[in-house]
């Protein structure tokens, strides 16, 4: 069990308290909740009250002689940031083909001709579950001295039935060993094996028939993910994958409309997605049908910045009613990046969000997309105690210095983790 804690008279604190229930959309996603000189009152891991400093210590003054006292001073308080949507198990990494695109060849070149994806396959099938574990564990310890308290992980590096298991099950002794927490997605559909690629309906059948049906049987994933791309998979392929999950008790989401338009946002809608992600080449139809039907867009500005593409249009999205979130999409070829924050930076100056808008889509509307909402990504009484404690005394800040990690303490579950800027 936790101490009581209690977090004092941060210069500012954000709450995100209006927006638990259902996403931000719209106009309400500036609604992030600011309370000047704001503290929050902690026991055994969750969050008692939050408030003005002076209104919480005259309530729980007997309570508070005891309880350790961070001092916030001067800094701003946010619920724990909430990174929904990362490739976190993998081995090897891809600078080769990092060279390769500065010279001209494409993503989608590379991947086809057996890099790619397929590279990070068969490093992946190679490493034993130490490898992946401890290469893990240092890309989970970033993200955490990022600020991230919570966050979603794909498989997808495996593509047989054995290796994305074993990302699975890294990924849940992770989850059971670190203070982050990892939401896990099974996305055996990530890429058609290079040796099938001229069988991709065989590949289907199997994605079908033998791993979600055993992934589920396991309790290994809560999502079931898929690329939906030409080259990849067609949205009629994505859409019998999905639904196949669904059948199992796997919540779909899905990769959409990256590279070009290809009716992704249209198949999330059909198949009620939790998210649609990547949304770089949505229709407006497809923009539409997402809002009707409550998919969250979780937008990965990374992948456009470090492929040198158009960005998503974050605006028009917002304008036609989509709830936004913001992801890293972490993973080794199109974003190698643990820094929700610089996405924070690039959703304001490349795809037209607000300073307050960038806030909730790594916080609460971050936590819809991983279907916890209801512990985490607001500061709220009885929610999980996750709060990151930034270095600066104004929430502007964080959207206008970029490139720049202003983590100084990270509460999880109560605890301290990260001190200083320094894991614990």
């Amino acid at each position: 069990m936790s101490e009581t804690v209690l977090i004092r008279n941060a210069s500012q604190l954000i709450t995100m308290a209006s927006h638990s229930k259902r996403p931000a959309v719209k106009t309400a996603m500036s609604d992030i909740g600011v309370i000047e000189g704001g503290s929050v009152l902690i026991e055994n891991g969750c969050i008692v009250e939050a408030g003005e400093d002076r209104v919480l210590c005259e309530k729980y003054k007997s309570r508070l002689k005891k309880a350790k006292q961070i001092d916030a001073a001067g800094k701003l308080a946010t619920p724990g940031l909430i990174d929904p949507h990362t490739h976190l198990v993998y081995a090897g990494t891809r600078e080769n083909e990092y060279a390769m695109r500065l010279a001209g060849q494409s993503y989608m070149d590379i991947m086809q001709a057996g890099g790619g994806i397929h590279a990070t396959t068969r490093a992946t099938q190679k490493a034993g579950v130490e490898q992946l574990y401890e290469e893990s564990k240092a890309r989970l310890d970033q993200f955490l001295l990022h600020g991230v308290t919570t966050i979603e992980a794909k498989s997808g590096y495996g593509l047989t039935l054995e290796h994305e298991i074993k990302q699975l099950e890294v990924a849940h002794a992770l989850a059971d060993n670190h203070a982050v927490d990892i939401v896990s997605t099974f996305m055996g559909a990530h890429a058609i094996p290079y040796a099938e690629k001229d069988h991709p309906d065989r590949f289907v059948e199997r994605v079908v028939n033998d791993m979600i049906p055993e992934v589920a049987r396991r309790g290994l994933a809560v999502f079931n993910d898929v690329f939906c791309e030409r080259g990849v998979f067609t949205p009629e392929q994505s859409l019998k994958i999905l639904e196949a999950g669904k059948r199992h008790g796997l919540l779909p989401k899905i990769h959409a409309d990256e590279i070009e338009p290809y009716q992704g946002a249209e198949v999330a809608a059909q198949v009620g997605a939790v998210s649609a992600d990547h949304l770089l080449k949505a229709s407006d139809a497809g923009i539409s049908k997402m809002a009707e039907a409550g998919v969250i867009a979780v937008l990965l500005p990374g992948t456009a910045f470090f492929l040198m593409k158009e960005f998503a249009d974050a605006r028009k999205m917002r304008d036609a009613g989509v709830a936004l979130a913001l992801s890293t999409d972490a993973n080794p070829g199109s974003s190698p990046t643990h820094s929700l924050p610089f996405m924070m930076n690039l959703g304001c100056l490349k795809m037209g969000m607000t300073p307050e808008e960038v806030l909730t889509a790594v916080t609460i509307n971050a936590a819809h997309a991983v279907g916890a909402a209801s512990k985490v990504g607001s500061i709220e009484p009885g929610k999980k105690a996750d709060i990151t404690i930034f270095n600066v005394p104004h929430y502007l800040m964080l959207s206008y210095q970029y490139g720049m990690n202003h983590v100084d303490t990270v509460v999880k579950n109560g605890n301290v983790c990260v001190e200083g800027g320094h894991l614990l």
